[in-house]
């Protein structure tokens, strides 16, 4: 029987399709303003195992994009404000998280070996920030054979009208696209992936002050933050264009898991 909180969902699908739903698994990597939504729409769209990755923690400043910031959360994990959440939302679910960087086999210092289980995921989402770890697992996730979706960078755009998804090699107007690009090219990956995406790009307002990564940060001060001094720039960034290539991240993983079913 289609459970009660998923009948609306069950009218477009079926009750086949709800049952493939809650047979797939999804990883989630990075639970900023795209991640943190995407999460949400996965578990709302009855999918049964969902792992949830980040190492940061919720700051005063996420609190306009990222579903699991709010006043009360500041301070707590973004993993562990997110799992509560989505438990909210589905008591039932069956949620993995992992509170560190994704960082395969390089050995920075600063990042802790964790071991992913990749090969406990069909779908991956790449929802990463960080150049570096984003081509990572990009390559590890090809390496083990899971099918990859994979955000750009949805920062400096207020239009959620122009968010586009496309081959990675056909991605336009995006900084972190043609960067992911190059850097892909200088690995020798010759794979392909689904990537969201926008040309849009505004200018920064840099007579706005932040207090980022300074002495008068609103964070909290914890191991487990990533401190913004190490960004050379702060990027603005809004819901309405975060929220929405989650949700787009999301749509693609429900339709792929959809597409096979009678």
């Amino acid at each position: 029987m289609t459970p009660p909180h998923l009948q609306r969902l069950a009218l477009i699908t079926g009750a086949a399709g709800i049952d493939a739903l809650a047979e797939s698994s999804v990883m989630v990597v990075g639970l900023g303003g795209v991640g943190s939504w995407c999460a949400e729409a996965l578990v709302r769209s009855g999918i049964g195992r969902l792992c949830i990755a980040d190492s940061d923690s919720v700051c005063i400043t996420n609190i306009n994009r990222q579903v699991q910031a709010t006043s009360r959360t500041i301070g707590q994990l973004k993993t562990e404000a997110l799992r509560e959440r989505l438990l909210e939302i589905n008591p039932k679910a069956n949620i993995e998280v992992i509170s560190a960087v994704f960082a395969p086999s390089k050995g920075e210092a600063d990042k802790i070996p964790v071991t992913f289980p990749f090969a406990s995921y069909r779908f991956i989402i790449d929802a990463i920030d960080s150049l570096s770890s984003k081509l990572d697992l990009i390559e590890t996730a090809f390496a083990n054979g899971n099918t990859l979706y994979s955000s750009m960078g949805m920062a400096q755009k207020l239009d959620a009208a122009r968010l586009r998804t496309a081959s990675i090699w056909q991605t336009y107007g995006c900084p972190l696209a043609r960067l992911v690009r190059q850097g892909l090219r200088k690995r020798g990956f010759s794979g392909d992936f689904t990537a969201v995406f926008s040309d849009e790009r505004l200018p920064l307002h840099n007579e706005v002050q932040t207090g980022c990564g300074s002495a008068v940060c609103l964070c909290p001060k914890s191991a487990a933050h990533e401190w913004c001094s190490s960004k050379k720039v702060i990027n603005g960034s809004a819901v309405m264009v975060t929220a929405a290539a989650g949700m787009i991240l999301a749509s693609l993983v429900v339709q792929d898991i959809l597409k096979n079913v009678s």
